[in-house]
């Protein structure tokens, strides 16, 4: 099949969506749920293949596997979308003009929605639970490290659909070849706006070369600052909890910046993540202060280059400032704009943190572990979008909506 029957079939599905009604969408989303679990078999054999093929110790590995824990949340996650409301149809302005026209400005569907991501399988119910409750029709272009896994949910999301007399084509996988990939990205008049989720070199490439709009979920260069005044225990626990709670997330942690005042307490906020095997590339005076106490095979000096880096893995750098002015430059120059957190007590140094630092997610005295679509109680999320135009943030069911005018009149014409 040319991939453009691909994008056809699909557009030509989406303009079913607008006859559906909003239990019919909840009841396919809550048996796609239910199938989860009931085929969760074979889902995890299917899994078992990609991961075969893929080192233990790689940065993806942890991001393709499927248990039957995550299949619960995954579970949880598409019970939530269900149970939303659809933001379709909500009327955000009304006006009436002086000649009497009135307007109405409401959501819409996006349309088609094409989809670029990696060793992500979850992303694959998620996708289709958002795009379903919005409306919106999705193209999936996966990676060839979890072609099995998705192969085996889509197959799933197929069969419930055709159950409730739905078309299939709602949603599309693509082969796992790049040239599909390159097909994608020039699908103009098929596809309304593309979607990579992955590597920074997965979302500049597909920056550099799409010809349908992006909007670019970025990776995670994520920095916490422990404030002169932080408190220890509470830095202890969001310091451990934003590093090692899943290391293969864009929110994990990946720079500790600690105020110089706060030195002598540096070996207590590292000591839980030496019994993580956290590995410290430190700064001079990070070094000094944690080498008596800290593993010496967990602990190494910094280069340059640690500074900037999204490690995906049981890696961190730190670095110690004269002040917050220097933690705000720092953060500035090398954060890529996702999520990042202050850990203080100081009124003001909070308030200067929240308003001064660019990124779709600030933090004050919290993990940024919780920069997900269902923490922030959206159900799940399509990506984290990193940029300001349209959508920033955990992108849910309003982020996946545009919105139209709709004119009413009685013979009004313009002179």
């Amino acid at each position: 099949m040319e991939y453009t029957d691909y994008f056809k079939k699909t557009q030509t599905a989406s303009r079913s969506l607008g006859r559906l009604s909003d239990d019919q969408i909840t009841a396919v989303l809550l048996e796609v749920a239910a199938q989860a679990i009931a085929q969760q078999d074979l889902l995890l054999a299917e899994n078992g293949k990609d991961l075969a093929r893929m080192a233990p110790d790689d940065p993806k590995y942890d991001r393709l596997q499927l248990t039957p824990s995550r299949l619960q949340d995954i579970t949880k996650d598409l019970e939530n979308v269900a149970g939303l409301t659809s933001p379709l149809g909500k009327v955000l302005l009304e006006r009436e003009l002086p000649n009497g026209l009135q307007l109405s400005k409401v959501r819409v569907p996006l349309g088609v929605i094409g989809i670029i991501y990696e060793a992500r399988p979850n992303v694959t119910f998620d996708v289709f639970a958002l795009c379903l409750k919005t409306g919106n029709a999705c193209v999936l272009k996966g990676g060839s490290d979890a072609d099995a896994s998705n192969q085996a949910i889509v197959s799933i999301i197929h069969q419930v659909l055709q159950r409730h007399g739905l078309n299939p084509d709602l949603i599309t996988l693509l082969p796992p070849e790049r040239q599909a990939t390159e097909a994608l990205l020039q699908a103009i008049g098929y596809v309304d706006v593309l979607i990579p989720r992955g590597s920074q070199s997965l979302i500049d490439f597909v920056r550099q070369n799409a010809k349908v709009p992006v909007i670019e979920t970025g990776a995670g260069i994520v920095h916490t600052y422990f404030d002169y005044s932080g408190d220890l225990e509470k830095g202890k626990k969001i310091i451990f909890n934003a590093k090692t709670r899943r290391v293969s997330v864009c929110n994990a942690l990946d720079c500790l910046l600690v105020h110089q005042a706060r030195l002598t307490d540096l070996p207590a906020l590292a000591a839980p993540l030496a019994e993580a095997k956290v590995e410290i590339f430190a700064d001079e005076h990070t070094f000094e202060a944690l080498e008596p106490t800290y593993p010496a095979d967990l602990l190494h000096v910094a280069a340059p280059d640690h500074f900037g880096t999204e490690f995906l893995s049981l890696k961190m750098a730190v670095k110690i400032v004269p002040d917050l002015a220097a933690a705000l430059e720092h953060i500035n120059r090398y954060s890529s704009k996702h999520s990042e957190a202050i850990i203080s007590e100081d009124p003001e140094s909070l308030q200067t943190f929240l308003n001064s630092v660019d990124a779709a997610a600030v933090y004050a005295n919290a993990s940024t572990a919780f920069t997900d679509g269902a923490q922030f109680g959206l159900g799940a999320e399509i990506g984290i979008s990193t940029q300001k135009l349209h959508a920033r943030g955990p992108m849910g069911l309003e982020e996946l909506t545009s919105y139209k005018w709709l004119v009413r009149g009685n013979g009004q014409v313009r002179s």
